[in-house]
């Protein structure tokens, strides 16, 4: 579904980030309260919200992104509280990493209740639910009364917003209402756990670490990047598809600076090219490549590199180049978010 050429725009309200106004809130309760579709910050990207314990509205969502229907949603609440009522067994796992992580860049999997929609779960036994850090997404939360389904703010597998202009551009008047506050802390989703089983397992990582989960439940286990293959198939957590978080240009995974400037070098001189990297060496091979790259150099850090990751993916979207080269980040659990979402940015 490509939305980015989409001349209309929808409403934009700014708000204070730190401390939203409460009658813009309320605006964009009544705009949800409508059945209407409002884009608001959380502290790791924005999401796409609607009430989502009704079904027709959580349909909106599916049709705004165009997103397959058996991809489950993310119930966004208040507090562990509101979470364990969409559980029919709210463990004491759960609990406990509730208490550690909340609110907070986590989502637990859990025991779906009869109430909870299919169309929130893609017709699974279980629900991601998280409590969210953001001001401006809890006081939402808080104002409609109930819990948000709300995946990222962005047409499906496109790279996830972490500005308002990001959300404007990707969906344009798909949205009823877009809330402005700024650009998102974490730049990247939320680590999903699945605490169904008798163990705690990582379904997707995110910016929530393994050594964090791991100093609350030290059994957590984590088996790499899971991709699902077939992309209307149901899965248990948001962001398994095989391509996903990518730009619409070709992109090339280069493992070290030598491959970067080879990935480059063996497109045509005309063509406009763009590359990504964090170390040294990579910046300088291509500099010494002598032709015009648009070159954009994140921090080597991993916490930072994800916070700057999606906004650097828009920007040479934007830019419309031909292909993007980025120089693969370490091999360590401390990347192992923004390793997985590069890997699924670069399957073709």
């Amino acid at each position: 579904m490509e939305l980015d050429s989409r001349a209309a725009v929808p409403r934009v309200l700014a708000v204070d980030p730190k401390r939203p106004d409460p009658n813009v809130i309320a605006e964009a309760a009544s705009v949800l309260a409508a059945g209407g579709l409002v884009a608001f910050p959380t502290e790791t990207v924005y999401g796409l919200g609607a009430r989502g314990l009704h079904p027709e509205e959580v349909a909106r969502i599916f049709a705004a992104k165009g997103r397959p229907k058996a991809h489950p949603l993310i119930l966004h609440v208040a507090d562990a509280a509101m979470a364990a009522k969409l559980s029919r067994a709210w463990s004491e796992r759960a609990e406990q990493l509730a208490r550690r992580f909340w609110p907070g860049p986590l989502t637990l999997v859990v025991p779906r209740a009869a109430h909870v929609p299919d169309a929130v779960t893609g017709g699974l036994d279980s629900v991601g639910v998280r409590s969210p850090a953001h001001p401006v997404a809890s006081a939402l939360i808080v104002a409609a009364g109930e819990p948000l389904a709300a995946p990222s703010a962005n047409a499906h597998t496109h790279v996830s917003p972490t500005t308002a202009a990001h959300v404007v551009r990707s969906l344009g008047d798909a949205v009823d209402l877009v809330l402005d506050g700024g650009p998102c802390a974490h730049g990247i989703e939320s680590t999903v756990v699945d605490v169904t089983g008798p163990v705690t397992r990582v379904l997707r990582p995110g910016a929530v670490s393994l050594e964090e989960l791991r100093s609350v439940d030290p059994d957590v286990t984590y088996g790499g990047i899971v991709v699902a293959e077939t992309d209307d198939a149901a899965r248990a957590s948001p962001g398994l598809a095989a391509k996903h978080y990518a730009p619409r240009t070709d992109v090339v995974l280069a493992s070290d600076a030598r491959a970067v400037a080879a990935a480059l070098a063996e497109v045509e001189a005309s063509s406009p090219l763009a590359a990504i990297t964090w170390s040294a060496a990579a910046k300088e091979a291509v500099t010494a490549l002598g032709r015009p790259v648009r070159l954009i150099a994140l921090p080597a850090e991993p916490t930072a590199y994800a916070a700057a990751l999606f906004a650097a993916l828009h920007d040479v979207d934007a830019a419309g180049v031909a292909r993007l080269v980025i120089e693969a980040v370490p091999d360590d659990t401390a990347w192992w978010a923004v390793r997985d979402r590069l890997a699924r940015a670069a399957r073709r």
